[in-house]
């Protein structure tokens, strides 16, 4: 019998194309709509919907599994950074069928992020572009609602926070602020990820530069004494001189990875033709691409990392994930991990049971025992 969940999937185009013109506010309501569903765990109503979730959308299957970090992650695809800026679905994503999840970027200083409109699809290219500007209450309120969100109910996945940059701190004085942020949020994580590479805090991109990255990594890894595995979160658009300094400071610091990658300001081949409100190209406006204009150039950047590394250093694929295919094509790469963002936008929640049984079968025809004995096959 088909769940109420699958039922209702025919509705999410209907649903998604009329949040077009306030995706953001559409977001929002998402966003609280899972908090409250949270809070009502173990009440019959909100135990029986997030038990639903849980049947329609989790694919379990040992050889998807792996523990990486001396964390168990129950499958491969995760939520990335940037859906879940505040951390109100914390303890709900996992019945959602993520192996992993990614919450924030969270800046020290709680800040309103740039003015609206900021968050558009291009659909003729699959992608979005936003330029949020890291729009979050701060590590204090985020702390705290995740303490709250762990008090209900343990975690369940590994749960990732990504740290950013306050808007208003200045670029030398960033390593305090990051340093700030993780102070807070320690207790409430799984393990963090260092973000320099966002378009949309002014200057954040210059912090991946070896002087200031070094600063940054020194710092928190002083705080940090091993307890949680610490990435850095970098550009596409990052020239492979650039790539290679900060390998050698991730193996120097010894973080324990790189998610590659976050949104890129370069618009080659965009096809969607929507004017705004100034009569300006969509594809003109400020802000970072997503989706798959960069899956091809973030799959090339895993390749790199992963060949330059001998594979030592884990790597969290991210960009343009929208088929088992495109998964798969990443973790051949090299990726250990992948995250997804703009593909469940586009496709919803089903595409999570899509993707990870695309791979269960893609390890049975190259007969592999798990997921891990795929990463890095791709010459």
């Amino acid at each position: 019998m088909s769940s109420l969940v699958d039922l209702t999937k025919p509705l999410y185009p209907i649903a998604f194309s009329a949040a077009r013109h306030d995706l953001e506010g559409a977001h929002s309501q998402l966003m609280r709509g899972l908090y409250r569903l949270d809070r009502q765990r173990g009440g019959f109503w909100g135990q029986w919907l997030l038990n639903q979730l849980q049947d329609s959308f989790t694919v379990e299957d040992a050889r998807l599994s792996q523990t990486l970090w001396g964390l168990h992650f129950p499958n491969p695809l995760g939520l990335a950074a940037g859906f879940d800026k505040e951390g109100f679905g914390a303890g709900v994503w996992s019945n959602f069928g993520f192996g992993f999840a990614e919450i924030g970027a969270v800046t020290l200083q709680g800040q309103p992020g740039n003015p609206k409109p900021r968050l558009f699809r291009l659909p003729e290219d699959k992608a979005a572009l936003n330029r949020m500007g890291a729009n979050n209450q701060g590590a204090e309120v985020i702390a705290e609602r995740l303490r709250e969100a762990w008090s209900r109910q343990s975690r369940t996945i590994p749960i990732g926070i990504n740290l950013c940059k306050s808007k208003n701190t200045p670029l030398n004085e960033a390593h305090q602020d990051y340093l700030g942020s993780f102070i807070l949020l320690r207790p409430q994580a799984d393990y963090f990820v260092i973000n320099v590479s966002s378009p949309n805090t002014p200057g954040l991109r210059s912090l991946q530069g070896g002087e200031e990255l070094e600063v940054i990594f020194s710092t928190l890894q002083a705080e940090n004494q091993g307890e949680k595995p610490l990435l850095v979160k970098i550009s596409p658009d990052l020239d492979w001189q650039g790539i290679d300094t900060i390998i050698e400071l991730v193996q120097t610091y010894k973080l324990s990875g790189i998610v590659a990658t976050n949104t890129t300001t370069r618009r080659t081949g965009l096809k969607t033709q929507i004017l705004t409100q100034t009569g300006k190209l969509l594809t003109q406006e400020a802000g970072g691409i997503s989706g798959q204009p960069i899956r091809e150039k973030s799959t090339e950047i895993i390749r790199y990392i992963y060949q330059k590394t001998s594979g030592t250093i884990p790597i969290v694929g991210i960009g343009g994930i929208f088929s088992p295919q495109d998964a798969w094509e990443k973790i051949n790469a090299g990726a250990s991990l992948l995250q997804v963002y703009t593909g469940w936008l586009y496709q919803g929640p089903w595409m999570i049971p899509h993707i990870l049984q695309g791979l269960r079968q893609k390890l049975n025809l190259c007969g592999l025992t798990t997921i891990g004995d795929a990463k890095g096959t791709l010459d």
